[in-house]
């Protein structure tokens, strides 16, 4: 995008008035530091949007939940569109409607989650709004657009950044600047009573513990310069990686967060409580501490190195330019494979894993991430190909890694999380299932692609697969269901579904769920998130 700061504004209105308030909307776009773009819905291109980074959107209800009548045509065509299509879009939704109506606001509702589904990431909550709307529409639209500015120009969100943007606008300050207009006016807030306990080694004689400060400090310094201060004033052997406020070295944990200090302002780093704050300094877990809270990354880049990062290219058809021979790809991939290598440390990608500080052997997310990357790149050459995927399957490869929900927390999201479980779902497929927690998948996904429903008598006798059938004869689970006792006192039977498979599904069970399973891969997953737990 050559316009980094740019917003699209996109209507959907029957009556007028959703196209009145985004216009409003976008003239109020400016004043934090965006070039919005207003859109009517009516003859949209759906594609483009996956080149957006951020993208506000106003919709009515026309009748008893129906789109109106310019949002339609592009409704059915998001409505087939690829899952992915909008990985990478930050957006939010205003709806408006009628409470007299039975559906309100349901084409707001409808474009709200039909984003999420196409993989765009909702930065501020949906708000629905009644026929006296102005109000409510204000508050909206002040929230959206202080999220929509703390978007950098690669499409990331910083949180950190959005009190900020509020704090600039109420005070009366001209907006967001600089080269790329993301740059936020100085604030400087009140100062806030801080309890700060930093983890101390000492390697000299292999001591650890920790040292606490209370102290008065500005809310508005970043943890390194709370770091910087303690360092200059209180203890000058403290020691920690500093460095520029975006430099991935510096990473550090703050109340058990992984973050880089630069980037959090001390009030945004944990609750304000009795007028004061409590934060607890340490480490990077999953590295060798050095002294104090700096760390060795060597164990990170010799992983990195033993993993052959290079390049392997492939011929492939590109295009005449004036400027010479240009690769082409499309865009849809182009932006997924964006999104796996979009991470603003890899430290504290490594350190999000719960496996690393267990594991000498394990690659890592970071490493196993990019190697996926490059496995789903097509200018990477079959050869190379097959090499990362050796490296996958290998004991070291995504298999080490049992719990991809800590870091879904930390690290850089949904984004490499989901990426992580394609990786390993792959991997899995190409070993057969081999394994302790691939015969599971096996078994449990077998009968799901069968019956197309999750219930409880499939999980009953599923999860240990056949061998499950007999196990039941010896466990007295089976005798207490076909005399009726039931643990929880419940129905004896809960619906039709449970007779259609006795014994287990005779329904003394309680009900788990029962609920269909749109993706194959979904079912895959729930077992990569347990298989450790076997």
């Amino acid at each position: 995008m050559s316009d980094s700061r740019s917003l699209l504004v996109l209507f959907g209105s029957q009556s007028g008035n959703a196209e009145a308030l985004a216009a409003k909307f976008a003239k109020q776009a400016s004043g934090y530091g965006l070039e919005a773009e207003v859109a009517d819905m009516d003859g949209f291109d759906l594609t483009s949007l996956s080149g957006r980074k951020r993208v506000l959107i106003v919709c009515s209800t026309w009748g008893e939940g129906e789109q109106p009548d310019n949002a339609e045509e592009l409704w059915i065509k998001a409505s087939s569109a690829p899952s992915g299509l909008l990985d990478g879009v930050n957006f939010s939704v205003l709806a408006l409607g009628d409470t007299s109506y039975e559906l309100f606001c349901e084409s707001g509702k409808e474009w709200d989650d039909k984003f999420e589904q196409l993989g765009a990431t909702r930065l501020v909550a949906r708000v629905d709004c009644d026929v006296d709307y102005d109000q409510i529409s204000q508050e909206w639209a002040e929230n959206a657009l202080a999220a929509m500015a703390a978007v950098d120009g690669e499409g990331v969100f910083h949180e950190e950044m959005v009190l900020a943007i509020k704090e600039s606008m109420t005070s009366g300050a001209t907006g967001a600047s600089g080269e790329d207009g993301f740059t936020v006016p100085e604030i400087k807030s009140e100062s806030i009573s801080a309890e700060i306990s930093i983890f101390r080694y000492d390697p000299s004689t292999s001591t650890t513990g920790k040292d606490t400060w209370v102290c008065a400090l500005p809310g508005h310094m970043s943890i390194l310069d709370v770091l910087r201060t303690i360092k200059s004033t209180q203890d000058g052997s403290l020691t920690f990686r500093d460095g520029a406020v975006d430099d991935p070295t510096t990473a550090i944990s703050i109340n058990g967060r992984h973050v880089l200090p630069g980037n959090l302002r001390l009030e945004s780093s944990a609750p304000l409580r009795n007028g004061g704050i409590s934060i607890s300094i340490e480490p990077l877990n999953g590295f060798e501490v050095i002294r104090d809270l700096a760390v060795e990354h060597w164990d990170l880049e010799s992983k990195r190195e033993s993993s052959k990062p290079w390049m392997s290219s492939v011929t492939r058809q590109g295009l005449n330019t004036p400027q010479g021979a240009l690769g082409s790809m499309n865009p849809l991939i182009a932006s997924k494979l964006h999104s796996m290598m979009d991470i603003h440390s890899y430290p504290i990608l490594h350190a999000s894993s719960d496996a690393t500080a267990y594991s000498d052997d394990y690659y890592g997310p970071s490493i196993i991430s990019q190697s996926w990357a490059r496995r789903n790149d097509p200018r990477t050459a079959p050869s190379k190909k097959r090499e990362i995927e050796q490296l996958l399957d290998s004991p070291s490869g995504i298999k080490a890694e049992t719990d991809f929900s800590s870091i879904r927390r930390q690290g850089k999201g949904s984004f490499i999380h989901d990426a992580l479980l394609d990786c390993k779902t792959s991997t899995l497929a190409r070993d057969g299932f081999t394994g302790r927690h691939g015969k599971h998948v096996w078994w449990y996904t077998f009968t799901i692609k069968s019956s197309g429903r999750v219930n409880d008598s499939v999980l009953y006798r599923q999860v240990l697969g056949p061998i499950g059938l007999f196990g039941n004869l010896f466990s007295g689970v089976t005798s207490r269901m076909v005399l009726g006792f039931t643990r929880t006192g419940g129905n004896m039977i809960n619906d039709m579904l449970a007779l259609i498979a006795p014994p287990a599904g005779l329904g003394k069970m309680p009900r788990q769920f029962n609920s269909s399973i749109k993706n194959h891969h979904e079912v895959v997953a729930i077992y990569n998130e347990m298989d450790g737990r076997f």
